[in-house]
Formats: structure tokens, sequence, C-alpha cells
């Protein structure tokens, strides 16, 4: 968060490039009608002007289903939605929508992503959500284990279909919040600049696209070649520019007391005399000193980003050639190259960044000649002589694609691919400091090299022997040459590879029911094989934990799974009575790893439309997922929990607040006097558990869907879900383990937790992977979609997306409690699960000009530590309001040129206050709201 580097892995290199395609892309020369069409059941397709009342193959099912048409609950979202709200990238789109939540990276989070965006659905994380491109696996980043939205080029997407249900018997594993099928232009045959600006209110996050494509056709019209490319960039926004972002509130804010700003880490250093009990702040020359207070803290919220730069390059080519209806070839490549840096306040030292043999504190003993005090004192400081942390990322991103599909023989179809992709990373850290190389300049010699807990010598010939060492006062500021030996920066490489082979066979009627008004049978089937391998390296120093910055260890493996899948569709009845349609469909893959064995999913559905204005569906089905490769094998590596020290917010604790002090005392801490000094952070290890057992769950939905023929152009429809998910695979809340610990609720976490001698300040909290106890969530979702016209000129178009949350609960420890997080906003995290969230949209058409407008609501929600609700403590606020983002553009067509310009945040409102340690807000659920007022403007010419 705001004072330390989250960062537990970090990057596997290419050299960083400047590279500036010229690039063509496409912009959709009609105008759709329809916003959030329903394709899983009638769906609004007839108000696009380009709607094709043929059978298609809607996500959740390998088989066609008649006017699209089905029992799983998909929603569509079309190229020009996109465009119209002016996001600048895939993943600031989709947080738009309710169901996406708040706990997968977004581009408002820059400490510790890279520049990252991983969309999660259903708050149930981004490794529960399988994200396609074209119905098929496509490539991950190896720092998130994510498919990266910032790699795919929003100009390239035709549309976007995401499975509001699990689809892990359809897809295989990780599909159990559901699927996010990302569909790319093809097979066009015109060509098309796009050239885009755009700007916030206050002069800052600047952003540029220049997209283009050509379409050709070949050997008369048997092939087709398109070529792609774009480059995007996006400025970014300095926290200290937006002016409630800064100073920033570090502390609990239910502890007592007044609330603390920034960090008890300053330039001038903390010194604690471990006799004396002393806490002084120092000076600049290092030789006079004051009491510590809150005037001394640091605002290091001044020095960070809020927004993070990005620069993405993106190439593409799809081919494909028919040589008969037996065989038609086909292949796509898509390239991306993004860079992206941020910047966060200078490196603080306090020791040794586990796992480490360095010293864990740095003492700085009572016979050093700088040291004034007469006794051994403690440093905490902040190494502004190395300018501000810079992590500069470049990501390259290569997916391939080749296979080939055709009919086989009497309505038999087969479609069999192979996919291969690589992400190549490398993270470059300015200002990390050399721990190593500061010893030396302080004259300080660990007396045993190999125990961090080992005393620590005043020893000068350390850094004469050292050529470009420059002995210094530890109280004072280092002279520049003494800053240039001490600095470094960090190198370090990431690596993921896939490899996919997929096999489908299917037939949409393979036999017609022998009764009156029967139906066909359709059967689809298959077989995938899959491999993923990952590979971190971290820098040299990094690894041996001997720089100040986060620790890591190398992380290396991967598997390889097998699966075959079967699917059946029979519709028993049709143009019955009461059975306009009447379909059933099931379902089943099985998957054998190599890491932890076989298993077996399955899904049933019934979709029944009485007459063809109602329509009743469900499911049922079970889901898996098996540990990541982080999870299995991730090296030992520190990370900086957003939580609070309980002995520094006793008082907080209510009715177990008596035994929180008494815990405290039995550690030595005054809990009266006590101070945190961590900011808002809990220093966390983590690391892979190479026995961690597949994550399983069981889904089910059930809703109707509404078309009624007296109102043409009106479709809605109501959806109930739940998803119930068991060995759900996580660590701890670092708050929950810290809280177990002192409140007595479980005494089994205190061997854990490991504290500075002298200090008493938390050193480390140990808290790795494990399968825990479960989740259960369910919501009600609500759409409608209804278009019409009122001149031959005149037509609107509503849509609304509505998400009701009924239900979320936790259970960390297997057999343990239920938490309950159902409109709980983790303010420590930012992570929220409002009640209600809500998009809606208006589009007035008059002939080739638009407007329309874009609402966001989400629900106000309650502010939670992970395990309770905070509750009112004098003024102090414990909750957030409910919010509101307006949006409007406009697009105009003229001959072959569109236009199209809007505001983003008319209202220029401001995110709402939440005392995240981090910007004064929470940026994965309100970073809408960051950057303030945006205005864009886009131009596109079709040839």
């Amino acid at each position: 968060m705001g004072d330390r580097q989250i960062k537990q892995t970090t990057a596997r290199s290419l050299r960083r490039k400047n590279v500036l395609l010229l690039a063509f892309t496409a912009m959709s020369g009609a105008m759709y009608s329809s916003a959030f069409a329903q394709s899983a059941a009638t769906a609004l397709s007839a108000t696009a002007p380009d709607a094709q009342p043929e059978s298609v193959v809607v996500t959740g099912s390998f088989l066609r289903s008649s006017n699209n048409t089905s029992a799983n609950p998909v929603q569509t979202i079309t190229s020009r939605e996109i465009q119209q709200s002016g996001s600048t990238t895939l993943g600031d789109y989709l947080q738009r929508l309710p169901s996406i939540g708040s706990s997968g990276t977004t581009n408002n989070q820059t400490n510790g992503t890279d520049g990252l965006s991983c969309t999660d659905l259903r708050n149930l994380g981004s490794k529960r959500v399988l994200v396609l491109i074209d119905g098929k696996r496509t490539t991950s980043n190896g720092v998130g284990e994510c498919v990266d939205m910032n790699a795919i080029p929003a100009a390239l997407v035709q549309s976007i279909e995401i499975l509001k249900d699990g689809g892990s018997e359809l897809y295989g594993a990780d599909a159990v919040a559901g699927v996010i099928n990302i569909k790319l232009r093809h097979n066009t045959t015109d060509a098309n600049i796009t050239v885009r600006g755009g700007i916030s209110g206050h002069g800052d996050n600047d952003t540029g696209l220049i997209s283009g494509y050509k379409g050709f056709n070949f050997d008369h019209g048997k092939g087709n070649l398109t070529l792609f490319g774009s480059y995007m960039s996006q400025g970014g926004v300095m926290q200290r520019d937006r002016s409630w972002a800064t100073p920033v509130q570090s502390n609990n804010p239910a502890a007592a007391g007044a609330a603390s700003y920034g960090s008890a880490i300053p330039p001038n250093g903390q010194y604690f005399g471990l006799d004396s009990g002393s806490d002084l702040a120092g000076s600049a020359n290092g030789t006079s000193f004051h009491n510590f207070t809150s005037a001394d803290r640091y605002n290091y919220g001044n020095q960070q980003q809020l927004l993070n730069q990005l620069q993405n390059s993106t190439l593409s080519g799809d081919l494909h050639y028919e040589i008969n209806k037996h065989f038609n070839l086909y292949a796509n490549v898509l390239y991306s190259h993004r860079t992206s840096s941020a910047q966060m306040a200078p490196e603080p030292v306090i020791g040794a960044v586990p796992p480490s043999d360095m010293p864990a504190s740095v003492i700085i003993p009572s016979n050093d000649p700088y040291n004034p005090f007469g006794e051994d004192v403690q440093m905490y400081k902040r190494l502004s002589e190395f300018g501000n942390r810079r992590t500069e990322t470049a990501s390259d991103t290569t997916t391939v694609k080749w296979g080939v599909n055709g009919e086989i023989t009497h309505g038999w179809n087969y479609d069999v691919s192979y996919t291969w992709g690589t992400n190549q990373t490398n993270e470059r850290v300015e200002g990390v400091g050399s721990y190593v190389n500061l010893l030396q300049e302080y004259g300080l010699r660990q007396v045993d090299p190999t125990d961090t807990n080992s005393a620590v010598v005043y020893d000068p010939s350390v850094c004469n022997a050292a050529a470009g060492c420059v002995l210094s006062n530890p109280f004072a500021t280092l002279s520049p040459a003494a800053a240039r030996y001490a600095n470094y920066t960090s190198s370090s490489e990431y690596y993921y590879q896939m490899r996919d082979l997929n096999a489908r066979i299917n037939n949409d009627h393979v036999v017609k029911m022998p009764y009156e008004h029967g139906g066909s049978l359709g059967i689809a089937l298959g077989m995938e094989h899959r491999g993923e391998q990952l590979a971190y390296h971290p820098d040299p120093l990094i690894g041996s934990g001997q720089s100040l910055t986060d620790t890591a260890k190398p992380t290396g493996g991967g598997f390889n799974v097998t699966e075959g899948y079967l699917e059946g569709s029979l519709n028993l009845l049709r143009h019955a009575f009461l059975a306009h349609d009447l379909t059933i469909d099931a379902q089943g893959r099985y998957s054998a790893y190599n890491t932890f064995g076989s298993i077996k999913n399955w899904k049933a559905s019934i979709d029944w439309a009485p007459t063809r204005d109602i329509r009743f569906r469900g499911t049922l089905g079970t889901s898996v997922r098996q540990p990541s490769v982080y999870e299995l094998y991730q090296g030992q590596a520190i990370n900086y929990a957003s939580a609070s020290d309980p002995c520094a917010q006793a008082e907080s604790y209510g009715s177990m607040s008596p035994t929180v002090v008494a815990n405290c005392a039995k550690a030595g801490i005054d809990t009266s006097t006590f101070v945190d000094a961590n900011s808002g952070q809990i220093p966390t290890l983590t690391g892979g558990n190479a026995r961690l057992h597949p994550e399983t769950g069981r889904t089910y939905t059930f809703g109707t869907v509404v078309t009624p023929r007296w109102i043409p152009g009106l479709s809605t429809s109501a959806t109930f879900w739940h998803y119930t998910i068991e060995n759900l695979i996580s660590a701890l809340p670092t708050q929950t383990v810290v809280d177990g610990c002192y409140t007595g609720t479980n005494t089994g976490y205190c061997s854990d937790i490991v504290r500075y001698q002298g200090t008493d300040q938390i050193d480390t909290v140990s808290n790795y992977y494990i399968n825990q106890g479960g989740l259960h969530e369910s919501g009600i979702d609500w759409d409608l979609d209804y278009h019409f016209r009122v001149t031959p000129l005149d037509s609107f178009t509503i849509s609304n997306n509505f998400q009701q949350l009924v239900n979320y609960k936790q259970q960390y420890v297997s057999g343990g409690p239920w938490v309950n997080l159902t409109g709980a906003l983790l303010y420590q995290s930012g992570i929220g699960q409002p009640k209600v969230r809500d998009y809606a949209s208006l589009t007035w058409t008059h002939g080739p000009f638009s407007v329309t407008y874009m609402m966001q609501y989400t629900g106000g929600m309650r502010w939670n530590d992970g395990t309770n609700f905070l509750t009112p403590l004098g003024s102090r606020r414990y909750k957030t309001p409910a919010m509101v983002q307006n949006d409007l553009s406009f697009a105009y067509r003229l001959h072959r040129w569109q236009f199209t310009g809007g505001i983003q945040n008319i209202n220029n409102k401001k995110p709402p206050f939440v005392a995240s340690a981090t910007d004064n807000s929470a940026g994965a659920q309100y970073g809408g709201f960051y950057i303030g007022r945006y205005f864009f403007l886009q131009a596109g010419m079709n040839f």
C-alpha cells in the first residue's frame, strides 16, 4: 500500500522497447442500438442492423441454438458500447458492469501491480474467471497469472459475451465464477483508421490512440487476410494532484485518539533508545534531536501515483482459407508490447526484509562515534537521498493459434486447433537500495552473518575495505557519493508459457424426436490437452535478501492436463401447446492432472418457453479450480498486507478490548502508549504450498426472460444465482491472524507473529496459501433492453443492468465460523461487496447523430476489517455512501467518417473517503472517480 511495495513476484525480461506502431483499426460502420443484450434468451439482437436470424454458438455451449436462445445467463456487449463509454482500456470498461467485482487488479492500483488489469467476476477473484478469445484459451500474464486486459486493444473487439454461471464442465478449470469470451474482428473486407485523444479536467492523464485495420479477400473469396495494429498511451495521475488523496490517513478508523497521517518513517529518521525507551526524531545534519510527534510523520502520498502510466502497442493478423466445405484452414497471431511505470515514495529502511540473514534491525551501537545517546539506538529512516522509487515494466505477450475446421458428413462438424502463448516481463525498480552497502557506509558489521538476530558492532574497516564506500553518519543525510554507493536498481524477470491442443466434434441435429412437435438432439464432444509453465527469476540482490525492498525467492513450476468433454442438448418439444420451446441440456468433463489426479464436472439445464413471450430457465452444475503455479510453487516472499496492529488499537475491539490489552501486556506491550509504525501495513511472509487440493464448487441459477410481442423491441430478464465453493485456496487475511491471536479467538495464530526486539513492532506474520473452509454467494440480476422508434429518424434505446447481492459469506478455516461480508467494504484492501450495483444507459438516435447518457450506481457499504464490521466511534467515519457516476457521449456519422466524443464523470465527483492507508479511497471499487472529469474525442474513417 502506500509505504511499502506490495510486490511478491516481479518479472521476466525483455529489453525496453520504444515501439510506435502506426496501425489501423476497425470502427464499426453500423451503429448498434442495443446495449447489454441478453444473448441468453432472446436477446435484443433484432435491434442491431446486422442481426442474423440463423442459429449461432453462444458462450456456455458448443452447440448452435435457434434465435440465440440458451438456458445459460449470458450478457453480450457490443463494440459500440465500449467505444461510446470513452474507456481507454478494456479493463476500464468492464469495471462499469455490476457483475464485475473489485477483487481483481485495475489501473488505479499502482503499488506492485506492474501495470496489470485483471478482471474479476462476482467478486470471486481473477483466478476464478476464465477469459477466452474467440472461444478458446489465451495467454496469461506471468506477474498475476491472469489475462491482462491492458494487452487486448478495445478497438480490435467485435463483442464480449459474459457467461455469468460456472463453466468448468465445458471449458475446464478456472471457470468457477464464469467465462468472459472476447470475440475479435475477423473476415473484414474494408479498412479503417481511428485516432483518439483525451484529457482530464485537471490537465493530466492525457491519453492517445491510433489504430486501424485492413482486410483482403483472395482466391475468389475463398480466403481472407485481416491485419490490425494499434498504439495506445495513458499519461497517469500523481496523487498530490488530487486534494482528496493527500495527506494519507494511515491508522485504523476505529482506533481512539486523533487520526494519524503519513508514515512514521521520515527522511530525518525516528530513533528508539533500547535502554531508555526514548522515541526521537532526527534532523538533516544528524546533530539535533527532539521527541517524535505527529508533525514528524512523512506524507508519502505526495510522491505516489494514483493511475499508472501505460503504453501498449499491438499487432494482429487473422487468416483463413477454405479449400472446400471439409477443410477450412485458419490462423491468428496477436502480439502486444506493453510498458508501464509507477512511482512511490523513497525506500524506507528498518532492517532486513525476511526471508533474509541480514540484521533484522538497524542498531546503532552505543560506541559508534556518531551516536550521542550513550546507548544502543534502533533506527527507522527513509532514504530520500535515493530519490523516489520508480517501477518500470515491459511486458511482451504473444498468442499464436492455428487450426482447421469443416464438415465431416451428415451435419457432423469438427474443429481442431493448437494454441501457443508466451508472456515475458521485465521489471526494473529504481531506488531499492543495497542493505549490504548501506551497513558498510555506516561502519556496521554483523557478528554472525548467518543469523538475522545477530548483534551488530561498529567496525569502520568494512567500509574502508570496499571500493567506492563512503563512511557516513547514520543520523545524517548521505552525501551524493555515499547515496550512489548504497543505492541500487533491481531487474527481475518473469516467464509464462501455455500450450493448448483442442479438438471438437459437434452435430446440432443428430436425430429428430419421433413424435409430434418433437425437436432434435444435438451432441458435441471433444478433448483438450493443455500445459502451463511459469518461472520467476528475482534480481540477485532481492533473492538473497540483501536489498532494502521486498525479498522474494525464485519460483518455477507447471502442470499439464488431459481432458475429455461431452454435451447433449435435447429439444423435447417445439411449437406445442404450452411448449413453444422445451429444451434440456447436459454437459460433463473429465480432467486428468499430473499434479493431483483426476476430477469430474457436470452441468444440467432446462429452458422452457410456454409461449414465445416468456421463457423460464435454470442451471445446476459443479466447478473446480486447480491450484495455480504460484499457489503451489511460489518461493517465500514478503508482502505488505493492509492490516493494523491490535496492540495499537486495543480500545476498538469492544467487549474483547480487555482481552487484547491483557494479551499485549503478556508480550510486554503497553497499549496505552504503543504506536504502530507500519502505517496501516503488516509485513507478511507468503509462499506456495505443494499440498494444496483443488477447489470444488456448485452453482445454480434460475430465472425468466420476457419478450412481449405487444411491446416490440422490449426484452427483460431476472435471474437468481448462487455459488458455493469448498476448499477455497487463499492465504488468511493478515488482520484475521493478528486479531485471532490477541483477542484469544485463535491463539494458534500467535506462533505466526514475530516482533522486533526492543521496539515491539511486528516484524513478520507468516501466512501461506491453504485450503480454507469455503465461500457462499448469491444474488439477483435484472436486465432490461428496450428499443423503440418515435419518428422515421428518431429512436431511443434504454438499457439497464442491475445486480442485488443477497448473501456473501466466507469461512476462513474449515469448521470455523462464517464471516458475513454482505454489504461490506474491506477498507484496508479496497475490495467491496455492495448490496446494489446498477449500470444504465439511454441513447437517442436522430439519423446519423446520437447522444448516450450512462449512469453507474454503487450502493453504500459499511467498513469491515475482514472479520468484523466497524462500529461508530464519535465522529469517525465507518461507512461509505452510495455513489453515482454520470457520463455523456455523442456520435455523428458523415459518409465514411465516424466522430465520437464525450465526458466521463460529468459532475467531477470525487471518490468517497476510505481509510485505506494508500490514497484515502479504494481504487478497485471507486476508480472511475479518481481521474475526475475526463474529456475525449475520436474520429474514424472507413475506406
